[in-house]
């Protein structure tokens, strides 16, 4: 009988993932504790590259706004996470991102969403606000390479048109592949294009992707951007850091990349690039990961806490009636 119970209660959490599988999340909390992020509109998520919007199951997973939805949904936000492939081009995942947040639209019936984005997904909801302008109150995005990131410049040229571009791309969508799977979906729902990815970072495809999109740019080489663009609030901030943890195993990889990521940058994208509309803040004690609470939330100890950044700017977005 005991055995029995355990079979069952282990079948009941491994089915969960069931849970795990819609492309978009509502994250809910059994206890609202304030309406200090309570904004008009609900706030939606958009992942980077390599990114995801859970991995696992319910009972064994790992989020990758790393408790960032559960607090704004404590205090009071109704918040929603989406999910793209994990890599493609800017307007692929942009058209991905529009999908879900018509589907959003049409459940919750708000008439607008404050879309937040971290690194690729900077671009994503920029490609929203710009086709869909009438249903976006804001744009913020975290870490994002609006002017494109020195790294994807040296992988694009070293992959593209090269004889290393077809096994190099198959070995990257493969792995990114499992990404899908561990979100227990078919890969074939969302594309892997590695090298489109690459080439939608760098510099020359955000210069491209900025003649489209253009609203909250910079003019100036590490100015800041309109703020207000079509009725639409722009915001950006992120960190300068690079290894802020030795714990963090992540930090290690990122020490690796950012010598050839540019000035000042979080391991993957230079400060001055991330820039877009009111820069916040250009130099948190974090780098590219700490800037969504991962890995796990282990950052440096002297910088602030990425969580409580969140849930300011949601109270920020209240107070512009967002």
């Amino acid at each position: 009988m005991k055995f029995k119970l355990l079979f069952t209660t282990l079948l009941l959490v491994l089915t969960q993932p069931v849970l795990a599988t819609s492309p978009i999340q509502n994250p809910s909390t059994s206890f609202v504790i304030s309406d200090y992020a309570k904004t008009k509109y609900p706030i939606v998520l958009s992942h980077g590259l390599f990114g995801f919007n859970k991995l696992g199951t319910e009972a064994f997973g790992l989020d990758y706004w790393y408790q960032i939805p559960q607090d704004l949904a404590r205090n009071g936000a109704n918040v929603w996470v989406t999910r793209q492939s994990a890599a493609n081009t800017s307007e692929f995942r942009g058209e991905q991102l529009l999908a879900e947040v018509q589907d959003i639209l049409a459940i919750t019936g708000a008439q607008k969403v404050n879309l937040i984005g971290h690194s690729h997904g900077s671009q994503s909801i920029r490609y929203v606000a710009g086709v869909l302008p009438a249903h976006v109150a804001s744009v913020s995005t975290i870490g994002g390479p609006a002017k494109g990131a020195p790294l994807a410049d040296l992988i694009y040229k070293t992959l593209a048109g090269t004889p290393l571009e077809t096994p190099i791309s198959t070995i990257f969508n493969v792995a990114m592949n499992f990404i899908t799977i561990g979100q227990f979906d078919d890969p074939q729902k969302y594309p892997m294009n590695s090298v489109g990815a690459a080439y939608s970072l760098s510099t020359e495809g955000a210069g491209k992707f900025n003649a489209i999109f253009p609203a909250g740019v910079p003019t100036t080489a590490c100015g800041q951007g309109d703020a207000l663009v079509n009725g639409i609030r722009y915001y950006s901030w992120s960190g300068a850091s690079v290894l802020t943890n030795p714990l963090d195993p992540s930090d290690y990889g990122l020490g690796l990349t950012s010598v050839f990521s540019g000035k000042n940058n979080d391991g993957l994208v230079p400060a001055c690039s991330s820039h877009l509309g009111t820069v916040i803040r250009d130099n948190y004690v974090w780098n590219h990961l700490d800037e969504v609470n991962q890995i796990l939330g282990l950052r440096s100890l002297f910088a602030q806490d990425p969580v409580s950044i969140f849930r300011q700017h949601a109270n920020r977005l209240k107070g512009q009636n967002l």
